[in-house]
C-alpha cells in the first residue's frame, strides 16, 4: 500500500503523523511511505532521518494526495486540503467531526473512506489513540492556566498553589477522564486546591487517589455552580466519545467568577464544555468574556510537537499496521474508529451531521 504523511497546515500545528522511526515498520511490511519534503522538521526529524528509514520524499502535498492511497495525518483536513482527497483513499487522524458539520458534509461528498483516531475504543472502552494526547493537553491546560493568571497576561495575579502565608488558588476541573487527571495532577503538584467534577464513580475514586489535596465531587449543578464561583482556574475536560461535548459552564455562571479568572477548554475539539467556548489558534490563543480570560485553543499538543509526534506515533503504530491490511473492517477496534465509510457518515454520534 502506498502511505502519505502530509505536512500539517492548520495554524502552528507543527505534529507528524508518523516519526521516522515508526516509518521503518511499515517498509518492512512491504509498503511505500511517502513524505511531504518538511513534514517532521518541526517535531526534530529532518527528512533525511526519514530517507533511512525507506521512506520517499516528495516536494509537495499536490504529489503526496496524488500517489497515496491511505493518508495519515494529525489534524483533521483544512479546507484548501480538501480538494486533494479522493473517494478511493482512506483518511487515517483526529477528526472531531462532532464540532466540524462543513468538514464532515466535504468529506462524505468526496465518498472516502476515513477513521478518526479519536473514537478508536479498546474492549473496555478506552480510548488508547486519544490517551496521550489528552494527557498532554490536560498538562499544558495548567501550564497556560497558570500563564494567564498572571497579571500582566490579564489575569488576576495569583501563583498557582500560593506559598506559606499566601490562600492556595483554587482550580476545578470538569471530568475525571485522561486529560481531567492528567491536569488534577499536575495542579495539585504545584499546591492548588484542585476540585474535580465527575459521574463515574470509579475515575471520581482514582482521581482522588493521585493527591490529598484533590477533592472529587459528583457533577450536580448546583455544587458545580458553587464550586465554579470560587475557582481562580477552571479547566474543561469533558468527552462523550464521538459526539458534542455538553455545555457544563453556563454564561450565568461565568458571570459571577471574580475578574482576571481563566478558563481553559480542552474540550474545544468537540465544541467545548463552556458555553462561551469559541474556537482558537495558538497565534491568538485567549479572549476575554465578562472580564475572565478564555483559551480555547483547538490543537493544545501542537505546541510540543517533538514529545506529542513521539507518543502519537507510538499510539497508532498498531491501528495502523491493521489498516494496512485488506480485512482491516474485521478488527473490532478499527470498527470503532470509522466515522464515514464510503462517503457515507457511519458513526452512530454523528448520523445527524450528514
Amino acid at each position: 500500500m502506498r502511505i502519505g504523511i502530509p505536512k500539517e497546515v492548520k495554524t502552528l500545528e507543527a505534529r507528524v503523523g508518523l516519526i521516522a522511526p515508526a516509518c521503518s515498520a511499515l517498509v518492512a511490511q512491504g509498503h511505500e511511505v511517502f513524505l511531504e519534503m518538511g513534514a517532521g522538521l518541526a517535531s526534530g526529524y529532518p527528512d533525511t532521518d526519514y530517507i533511512r528509514q525507506g521512506v520517499q520524499i516528495v516536494p509537495d502535498a499536490q504529489s503526496l494526495y496524488m500517489i497515496s492511497e491511505l493518508i495519515v495525518k494529525v489534524k483533521e483536513p483544512q479546507p484548501q486540503e480538501w480538494p486533494l482527497l479522493r473517494a478511493e483513499q482512506r483518511l487515517f487522524c483526529y477528526l472531531h467531526l462532532a464540532a466540524e458539520p462543513d468538514l464532515s458534509r466535504a468529506l462524505c461528498d468526496i465518498g472516502l473512506t476515513a477513521v478518526a483516531f479519536e473514537t478508536i475504543s479498546a474492549q473496555d472502552g478506552s480510548l488508547p489513540l486519544l490517551l496521550p494526547m489528552s494527557q498532554i493537553a490536560g498538562k499544558l491546560a495548567v501550564h497556560h492556566g497558570s500563564y494567564y493568571l498572571q497579571a500582566q497576561n490579564g489575569g488576576k495575579g495569583c501563583l498557582l498553589g500560593g506559598l506559606a502565608g499566601t490562600q492556595r488558588s483554587r482550580v476545578v476541573v470538569l471530568g475525571a477522564g485522561a486529560a481531567g487527571q492528567a491536569a488534577s495532577s499536575l495542579a495539585a503538584a504545584m499546591g492548588a486546591d484542585v476540585v474535580v467534577f465527575d459521574k463515574r464513580q470509579e475515575r471520581l475514586q482514582q482521581t482522588r487517589d493521585i493527591a490529598p489535596n484533590i477533592t472529587t465531587l459528583y457533577a450536580y449543578p448546583d455544587t458545580l455552580a458553587q464550586q465554579i464561583q470560587q475557582a481562580d482556574l477552571v479547566i474543561g475536560a469533558v468527552l462523550v466519545t464521538g459526539a458534542r461535548a455538553p455545555q457544563l459552564l453556563t454564561r450565568e455562571m461565568l458571570s459571577v467568577m471574580e475578574a482576571g479568572s481563566v478558563l481553559v477548554d480542552i474540550s474545544v475539539d468537540q465544541g467545548g464544555c463552556f458555553e462561551t467556548t469559541r474556537p482558537t489558534t495558538y497565534a491568538d490563543p485567549v479572549y476575554q468574556e465578562q472580564g475572565i480570560t478564555h483559551f480555547a485553543v483547538t490543537n493544545m499538543p501542537g505546541a510540543v510537537p517533538k514529545t506529542a509526534s513521539q507518543a502519537l506515533s507510538a499510539a497508532i503504530l498498531p491501528s495502523l499496521l491493521q489498516l494496512t491490511q485488506d480485512d482491516w473492517q474485521q478488527n473490532p477496534m478499527l470498527k470503532t474508529g470509522i466515522n464515514i465509510h464510503a462517503g457515507q457518515c457511519v458513526h452512530p454520534a454523528l448520523l445527524s451531521l450528514t
